[in-house]
Formats: structure tokens, C-alpha cells, sequence
């Protein structure tokens, strides 16, 4: 007996994951990494806070969430000074994602995006049938005034930007921001992912302005406030583009002890500036570990470094494959020029010790791979 055909949407998708998780790279292996630095988690760890309230709220985990998430959209509406009904809270940034694309995007419009770009808007794009139009990076950085020039010749729907920008770390300031949204065409809405911006300098986010129908943001606790596991973030938005999300949202998708650590970890602003400044200053060691060993950090505003590995994508894979071999788990870009690069998360220092041992074998073993004569010069 044959199974029920897959809908034709689906059945002409490649079966493809936008990332292969360490968990399952272990499993292939049959060895644990040694250290964990290519997913841009927080190894510094939640607020004390929130994992107190983690624990209280275990006990009464045979109740169902409050589908509302009324404390903690209560608790960022006064965070940032916005109406509680211009926040969803959903099941982290990706399923927010999926709501947005499901939302607005129809089979067959264009939706804007920067090739190389985070993968896993690409998926849910391609996942509802979109098409994607997109523009190359421009010296590292996404290229706001070719995604709006693109957004204007093929009418889309949707325009993407991440702002600190996921793979290369680099970003815009508000000032870019406002003319990427003054030059998008009627109808077309930016998804601004700023995932990493509690990491970034000062004048990086827009200042708040829930009245501003073309233009939805993205925030998680998955990044500075170390929630990566339970997959907790929110939307900000016009009160009724939010009000669109209530007509396809899993209203019970985000669980009660997320919820309650996320709001403990938003009530721990300490916590939160403890874990800036060791990102801070674990960028700069990244940075030094890399000149030290011939190759350039470039600037982040991000918990990660790209690191500029001298030579082209293929140079780069085998550096990474380098360190995978010696049990360091790192990842890189997928887009030429960008794929030139490897991508280090920041972690504590033992973590980036190990990095710092492996790194210079990665490279002697690259250059014996790559290049015939076992320096870069020697790379074709």
C-alpha cells in the first residue's frame, strides 16, 4: 500500500534542514565536541533569576500556558514603553518567521532577502511558495539600498534584514534603517531580526514606533539572555499586523516555563549587562587569537566572530573541517565571498582556550590540503 502523496508545494521541496545541529554532527561522529561554538548560544549561561523560576514552574507543568502570554507581554510593554497589544510572544524568532511568511506571502511573490543571508528565513519562504529575490552583501554588510531597489522592481511582499547581521556580525545604525523603510514600495513590510542587538552599540535599534505599518521587529531570548533551549521570543509591531497572527497562530505554542523565565530573565538587568561585557571582551580575544595566528576578525556586534580565513570558501571549509577533527564545533557562511570566513561563537574562557589550541593545526592541515606549496601564497 502506498502512503498518501505529499501536497505538490511540499513534494517539490528538497528534503533539507537549514542547519545540521551539533547534536546530530555528534552522533555521526560518535564523539561529543569538546567545545560548543558554532550554534552563537550563550555559554555564559541564563539569569539565576530565571532559572529559580524555571524550577518553581515545574511543579505545575500539568496545567497548559496561558495562550496569551499576558505577564510577560505585560512586562515588555513596560520595558519598552509600547502597547502590550503591539507584542506577540511566540515560539522564538524562527516560528516567528514561519507566522510572518504564512501571513503575508501568497504563492508565487517575490520576498527580498541578501544572498547569504540567515537560512532559515529562505526555508519557510520556499516552505509556503514564495520567491525569493535577492542581492549580495556589499563590503560584509547586507546591502539595505540594493533590498530596497529589489523590493521596488519586483513588488514583494516582505523585505528581510537582519540588524546585527547573522552570518558576518556586522550591522546598520537607525539612520539606514529609516531610509531602507522610506524607500520600500506600497505594501511591502521589513522584518527587521534583531536578534543580537542587546549585544550592538548604542543607536543600532529604531527607536519604538508601533504606528508604523510597514516595518515588524523580531527579539529573543535566545541570544544575550542565554533561553536558546526554550525557544522564546516576541514581535513588535502596528496592533494590527499583531492582530493578523491570532488567524494562524498555535496559541498554545509557547510553553509556561519559558514564559516564566523569560520574564524572570527581563527582570535581571544585571545579568544581562554581565553578559554584554564578557561578549565584549571574548570578541576581542577571538580577535587576537586570529591575528596572532595570520587571519583577520572582522567587527561584530554580535556574541560571534567572523573570522576572515585569507583565501576563498574552499580554503575556509577545510579549516573548519580542521577544528570539527579536533572536536571544536564552529560553522561558516554558505555564499561566496562571504564562505571565505569560519563563524566562532563567544563562550567562556575554557571554551576558548581549546579554540585557541586546535586553531593552529586546522590551519597547518588546511594548507597541506588547499595549497600545493603549504602556505596561502600558494593557494590558487
Amino acid at each position: 500500500m502506498s502512503r498518501p502523496p505529499f501536497a505538490p508545494l511540499v513534494a517539490g521541496l528538497p528534503a533539507t534542514v537549514p542547519f545540521v545541529g551539533p547534536e546530530q554532527q555528534e552522533r555521526e561522529r560518535g564523539r561529543p565536541f569538546a567545545a560548543r561554538l558554532g550554534a552563537n548560544e550563550s555559554g555564559f549561561g541564563p539569569s539565576p533569576r530565571a532559572v529559580a523560576a524555571m524550577q518553581a514552574a515545574a511543579a505545575g507543568m500539568w496545567r497548559y500556558c496561558d495562550p496569551q502570554s499576558a505577564d510577560l507581554k505585560a512586562a515588555l510593554a513596560a520595558h519598552h514603553g509600547i502597547d502590550p497589544a503591539a507584542i506577540l510572544v511566540g515560539e522564538g524568532i524562527d516560528g516567528l518567521l514561519g507566522l510572518t511568511v504564512r501571513l503575508f506571502v501568497a504563492p508565487g511573490d517575490a520576498v527580498v532577502t541578501s544572498a547569504g543571508a540567515y537560512p532559515t528565513f529562505n526555508y519557510h519562504v520556499a516552505g509556503y511558495g514564495g520567491r525569493l529575490v535577492t542581492r549580495p552583501y556589499r563590503a560584509d554588510r547586507e546591502d539595505v539600498t540594493a533590498l530596497a531597489e529589489a523590493a521596488r522592481s519586483s513588488g514583494a511582499r516582505l523585505v528581510y534584514l537582519a540588524n546585527p547581521d547573522n552570518p558576518m556580525g556586522s550591522w546598520h545604525g537607525q539612520e539606514a534603517i529609516a531610509a531602507l523603510l522610506d524607500a520600500l514600495p506600497e505594501g511591502c513590510l521589513l522584518c527587521l531580526d534583531e536578534a543580537y542587538v542587546e549585544l550592538a552599540p548604542e543607536g543600532t535599534a529604531p527607536d519604538w514606533n508601533i504606528e508604523d505599518t510597514r516595518l515588524i521587529r523580531f527579539r529573543t531570548f535566545s541570544k544575550a539572555q542565554g533561553l536558546a533551549g526554550l525557544r522564546i521570543g516576541y514581535a513588535v509591531g502596528h496592533p494590527e499586523l499583531i492582530a493578523g497572527y491570532d488567524r494562524i497562530r498555535n496559541h498554545f505554542g509557547v510553553n509556561a516555563m519559558a514564559q516564566a523565565a523569560a520574564l524572570a530573565a527581563l527582570e535581571d538587568p544585571g545579568h544581562l549587562a554581565a553578559v554584554r561585557a564578557a561578549v565584549a571582551d571574548c570578541r576581542l580575544r577571538i580577535g587576537a587569537i586570529a591575528a596572532a595566528n595570520g587571519l583577520a576578525a572582522l567587527p561584530s556586534a554580535t556574541n560571534f566572530v567572523a573570522i576572515d580565513c585569507g583565501h576563498d570558501g574552499a580554503f575556509a571549509r577545510a579549516v573548519l573541517a580542521g577544528l570539527l577533527a579536533r572536536d571544536i564545533f564552529v560553522r561558516m557562511p554558505g555564499v561566496a565571498p562571504l564562505d571565505r570566513c569560519i563563524r566562532v561563537s563567544c563562550a567562556p574562557e575554557r571554551e576558548i582556550d581549546l579554540f585557541q589550541a586546535a586553531l593552529p593545526g586546522a590551519l597547518e592541515a588546511a594548507r597541506a590540503t588547499v595549497c600545493t606549496g603549504g602556505s596561502l601564497a600558494d593557494c590558487d
